[in-house]
């Protein structure tokens, strides 16, 4: 379960919205840079790279093609939210938190990773009017032409992939198009970022099997989340061009997950990109409270096997969640913040290599 803080105001056309701010250092007024952001924005294909919105499905009353509260749980992105942010694109992300590497986790992953692409492309279905299922990237144009939201999807963990490699083809064939190696534990890939014990150094031997399988078949590698030697594994190991699908620059906010000066060089060299994470985490430190610290650990303790939660257990884990964040209100990133990320990473790479992935 991923209950976490967001940048505060943002959604994803608020990034033509932040134009104005005086980040860009144009001297224009800001009603002239406003109106040509806006122009812009409405021209440009948009995507967001990397979003959660699979896990607000098993939750009662949340509907993809309404209005949704995020102050009541319901999430960031729906279809009116995309509408109005013109927003023509998403990467909906089957996530898999890391549990055993047996057998049986195994069989559960790969399971729950079934029923999320089910899940993803049943609510699809029911927003026909307004959504359709994208698969190449000549999708994405072709269904803006139509009015409708494209929807693409990732895995984010490689977790459920297992000890098979031949699940990597049952995949894609399912409609994966990236996968993002691991999440916030090691698992039989690759190390990383924020697991405190070093594994494989790096991508694992069967890793590099799963890489060169995910090139042969077009699905895009996604270093976010990895180890810095895992990253650098994978630049050495991938034949394609590899993505960040949500990070952040490491020199405005030093997070294991962010990428450093150096390795935002590397993923240029290689041809890739970084899509530009907006959780407030990643954006700017978060503030230390030793006491906020302990609640949310607990928290993470009490409710750490979300897959096996029902739905009461679900429903008081919202409430002692929301009860903590008001007991210890945290100052969150704006969405200024995130310009200067992207303008430090424009600057330290160039623009052609850099793009949007909100996590939200």
């Amino acid at each position: 379960m991923k209950r976490r803080d967001f940048v505060k105001y943002a959604a994803l056309g608020s990034l033509a919205i932040a134009m104005p701010f005086p980040v860009f250092g144009t001297g224009e007024p800001n009603d002239i840079m406003r109106k040509k952001a806006m122009q812009i924005h409405k021209k440009a294909l948009t995507l967001d790279s990397h979003t959660d919105t699979p896990l607000q499905f098993r939750n009662k009353g949340w509907n993809f093609g309404a209005l949704n509260n995020p102050r009541k749980g319901g999430g960031k992105i729906d279809i009116p939210r995309m509408q109005a942010g013109g927003l023509d694109a998403a990467f909906f992300a089957v996530f898999i938190g890391q549990g055993k590497r047996d057998d049986e986790g195994f069989a559960k992953a790969k399971q729950r990773a079934l029923e999320l692409f089910e899940a993803i492309k049943t609510k699809t279905a029911e927003n026909a009017e307004n959504a359709q299922l994208a698969f190449k990237s000549s999708d994405l144009a072709n269904i803006a032409k139509t009015g409708k939201r494209a929807i693409y999807m990732g895995i984010e963990n490689g977790y459920p992939v297992g000890n098979d490699i031949k699940n990597v083809q049952e995949f894609y064939n399912l409609g994966a198009r990236y996968i993002t190696l691991c999440h916030s534990k090691n698992n039989h890939i690759c190390d990383s970022s924020t697991d405190a014990v070093v594994e494989h150094n790096g991508l694992s031997e069967y890793g590099k099997k799963v890489v060169a399988e995910m090139n042969r078949l077009g699905i895009m590698v996604d270093v976010s989340h990895i180890s810095d030697k895992s990253f650098l594994d994978v630049i050495e190991t991938s034949k394609t061009p590899v993505i960040a699908s949500h990070s952040c620059a490491k020199a405005l906010c030093d997070h294991p997950r962010n990428l450093s000066n150096d390795l935002l060089r590397k993923l240029k060299a290689n041809g890739g990109v970084i899509q530009m994470c907006i959780l407030s985490d990643y954006v700017v430190p978060a503030e230390k409270n030793p006491e906020r610290d302990l609640v949310f650990r607990e928290l993470y303790a009490r409710y750490r096997n979300f897959d096996s939660m029902n739905e009461a257990e679900k429903e008081k884990l919202d409430v002692d969640w929301e009860a903590a964040e008001e007991r210890f209100p945290q100052k969150l990133a704006t969405v200024a913040d995130a310009v200067n990320h992207i303008d430090h990473i424009v600057k330290t790479i160039g623009i052609d290599y850099v793009g949007i992935g909100t996590d939200f």
